[in-house]
């Protein structure tokens, strides 16, 4: 087994459900509002902001904004295949998310990777920390909406005021 670094980790999850559908779900804004943010805005390397179901290309600009938290995800689209990969900055550009889709017998294996992440001690807990565990809980998420048509994320309770929400509650 590989030795455990704080500059990357692998969030892996079997979702019975087809490529397509998964894409659609991480590279639109349609289809990524659904179950993982309150509103996504996708800009093309030319300006053109994309519309609701128009899918992301190579160079887009995304603005990110979630639930239960009042700040942003400003970053770039650094690959996107439209089949099966895709990959983009994160965290304020200080490091990389990649999610793969590969067809098993009854499911697909989605694999994300963050990487090339510092490794000071603040982005240990900001980033490897907060971010290992966001992406356990939004990977689940989103297996819950598509395999039962349910969110598990907060909605009904305002949780923006609360210090270290985000490190506390496991739904957010």
């Amino acid at each position: 087994m590989e030795n455990l670094s704080f500059d990357t980790f692998t969030k892996k999850i079997h979702i019975k459900t087809d490529v397509n559908t998964l894409y659609e779900c991480w590279a639109t804004k349609s289809g990524i509002e659904k179950w993982f943010l309150r509103e996504a805005e996708y800009t093309s390397s030319e300006g053109h902001i994309r519309n609701h179901a128009e899918p992301i290309e190579v160079g887009d600009s995304y603005i990110w904004k979630w639930h239960n938290w009042n700040g942003q995800e400003i970053g770039t689209i650094l690959q996107a295949n439209g089949v099966d990969f895709l990959e983009f900055s994160f965290a304020s550009d200080i490091c990389k998310v990649s999610v793969m889709f590969e067809e098993k017998e009854k499911s697909v294996l989605v694999t994300l990777i963050q990487y090339d992440m510092p490794t000071n001690e603040k982005t240990k807990m900001d980033i490897y920390n907060g971010c290992s565990c966001g992406w356990t809980f939004w990977l689940a998420n989103l297996k819950a909406y598509l395999e039962y048509g349910i969110l598990l994320n907060e909605k009904e309770f305002d949780l923006t005021d609360i210090p270290q929400a985000g490190h506390i509650y496991v739904n957010m």
